[in-house]
């Protein structure tokens, strides 16, 4: 998606986000606790939560997230490797003056990044969304993001590379490394230790514990969300739709399948699941689409689960200086898929030697020390 071209880490985040912690059903939420990690992450976000950043960050997303689109095209043609690709564009829309003032503001700065992206009225957002009735003064429009299903991209992308002579040892646990002066030489599981020439780092929000065994800071939290997918629904829209104010994901996958999800909440991993914020995700998609009648599943039928968000807003891409046969590869918060396949690329040059195919500088796993 080249439209994400703006980091989680932006002004007045934290601000909106204190207001929405006092709604049990709002986007964001942040269980408070005196966790060292969750207090050093916040004071390193509230840091990062500014215009300067912002702008140094737009050029490094669009690169990463235009890299990517461009590596999904092409698995797009590899026999057997389907995903349901779908170069259909992404809608977001909004319903207030202050961000249809906002989407002219994003549609300049696309502009300048070279990213194709204009405001359409209320008269034109029904046009291209016909089949449901929206309240909406309007949406910002990039004709140039695509998207996938996920489920199907992981089944099928396991499924190839088993075939390719990958093997995988799932269920292993990773407690710690060994280690011969300033080379990694072992990964070392629950059942034995792995011999290494070269380690990725590619954790989730795992990854900082890991890290620390490498002796490596990367602030990063675990960012709840929540998902539903439903099949066959009556409830249909041919775009990506992103609800500004709502902070909530409508999207269309593989025919006839449609999810929708939002929220970000940082709690501790084993927290029970809130349905109350499933709740306001639906909520969410009524006030936008009054014709939405779509009753919450039962528990067991949402998904949730955490992204790992670091401290900028920015993912970990890098080799370590103390340990040079080590690769970071984490910390995308809500961008794993659309930032996945360019991150494969870089960690395979990274890890043969060879040049990146763009400037990882600002991803460097060690912008924050060591």
């Amino acid at each position: 998606m080249p439209s994400h071209f703006v980091p989680l880490a932006t002004p007045g985040i934290v601000r909106q986000g204190l207001k929405w912690m006092l709604n049990a059903s709002s986007p964001f939420y942040i269980q408070p606790s005196l966790n060292r990690d969750l207090v050093n992450w916040g004071l390193k976000f509230m840091k990062s939560a500014t215009r300067q950043h912002v702008a140094r960050s737009a050029a490094p997303l669009r690169d990463i997230a235009l890299l990517s689109k461009q590596l999904y095209e092409s698995w797009n043609t590899v026999p057997g490797l389907d995903f349901a690709y779908a170069p259909i564009g992404m809608m977001e829309l909004f319903q207030t003056e202050q961000n249809a003032h906002h989407a002219h503001e994003t549609v300049k700065e696309a502009a300048e990044l070279g990213i194709e992206a204009r405001v359409l009225n209320r008269e034109q957002v029904s046009q291209m969304e016909p089949d449901m009735p929206l309240e909406a003064l309007g949406a910002v429009y990039f004709p140039g993001d695509s998207q996938l299903y996920p489920n199907l991209l992981m089944r099928n992308l396991l499924a190839y590379l088993e075939q390719q002579g990958v093997q995988f040892m799932p269920h292993q646990e990773v407690t710690g490394f060994t280690a011969t002066g300033n080379r990694i030489t072992g990964v070392r599981t629950a059942a034995a230790t792995l011999e290494a020439d070269h380690v990725v780092l590619a954790a989730g929000v795992w990854s900082t514990a890991l890290a620390r065994e490498l002796k490596l800071n990367i602030p990063m939290v675990g960012g709840r969300g929540y998902s539903v997918t439903f099949e066959n629904t009556p409830f249909k829209v041919h775009h990506s739709i992103i609800l500004s104010e709502a902070r909530v994901a409508i999207s269309p996958m593989d025919g006839n399948k449609i999810r929708f999800g939002g929220t970000m909440e940082i709690t501790p991993l084993h927290t029970p699941p809130r349905m109350r914020r499933v709740q306001g995700i639906f909520d969410s998609v009524k006030r936008y689409f009054p014709g939405f009648d779509m009753a919450v599943p039962p528990a067991d039928k949402v998904w949730y689960g955490y992204r790992p968000c670091s401290a900028d807003g920015l993912p970990y891409i890098g080799n370590l200086s103390r340990y040079p046969n080590v690769t970071v590869a984490t910390g995308h918060s809500m961008l794993g898929i659309s930032l996945g396949a360019a991150t494969g690329k870089l960690v395979a040059e990274l890890v043969a030697g060879q040049p990146a195919s763009m400037d990882l500088r600002p991803f460097h796993p060690e912008r924050f020390g060591r």
